[in-house]
């Protein structure tokens, strides 16, 4: 059985401020580089196989934790980047529903293309959805890390999963440095075997439910 281990990166400042980041290469901030410091050891003890990583350095440095404990090299992919967000890249979400309006009411409404050059969430699930498949078929039984972004990570998993964006809508975002699970065998094809798994308030590994996730754009 192969297993997909789906990690979002660690906090940004921008995360913090509800910035537009989108494909925007932004760094993590102290607070992100303590998180992926704390979730690394959890994932090495899954023995992964392989670690692969969007190549923005939010993701690429999240990686570079667990890589720091488990020697394995880490191969980016362009295609694992988050969605892009068009004009509103570098706008705080408050500035993008006052100057777009209409977009950001199609946005939070969870419409395919809202506008605005931003990418439609089908072109995102299949791209990033894409780029995880191949990540697996290379490594068919083993475990595959791959440190990417929430709304990339949501709509590649839905890809997989075969989930249209209604029952999507319906899955809560991904905190930061927290992971979505996937197995896959030749007869159930892929499976959803854990979502939101990271370390909790109390220091331990849970389902990290407790408090709200922040901005995943």
């Amino acid at each position: 059985m192969t297993r997909l281990i789906v990690w979002r990166h660690g906090n940004t400042d921008w995360n913090a401020a509800n910035r537009v980041q989108g494909q925007l290469d932004i760094s993590l901030n102290d607070l992100g580089r303590e998180q992926a410091a704390s979730a690394a050891p959890l994932l090495a003890a899954l023995r992964p196989t392989v670690i692969v990583a969007s190549d923005l350095r939010r993701a690429a440095d999240t990686a570079a934790a667990l890589v720091a404990l488990t020697g394995l090299p880490v191969r980016t992919d362009p295609r694992l980047r988050e969605r892009y967000y068009g004009q509103w890249q570098g706008l705080t979400m408050t500035e993008v529903a006052q100057r777009f309006p209409a977009e950001h009411a199609r946005w939070r409404a969870g419409e395919q293309d809202p506008g605005c050059e931003v990418e439609s969430l089908d072109e995102l699930g299949k791209r990033v959805g894409t780029a995880l498949q191949d990540a697996a078929d290379a490594v068919p039984g083993g475990t595959i890390v791959v440190a990417t972004h929430g709304g990339g990570a949501r709509q590649g998993c839905g890809y997989l999963l075969g989930w249209d964006s209604t029952v999507l809508r319906s899955v809560g975002s991904l905190n930061n440095c927290h992971w979505t699970e996937l197995r896959h065998d030749d007869v159930r094809g892929w499976q959803l075997r854990g979502h939101n798994v990271g370390l909790i308030a109390h220091g331990g590994p849970g389902a990290g439910l407790d408090h709200p996730p922040p901005a995943a754009i």
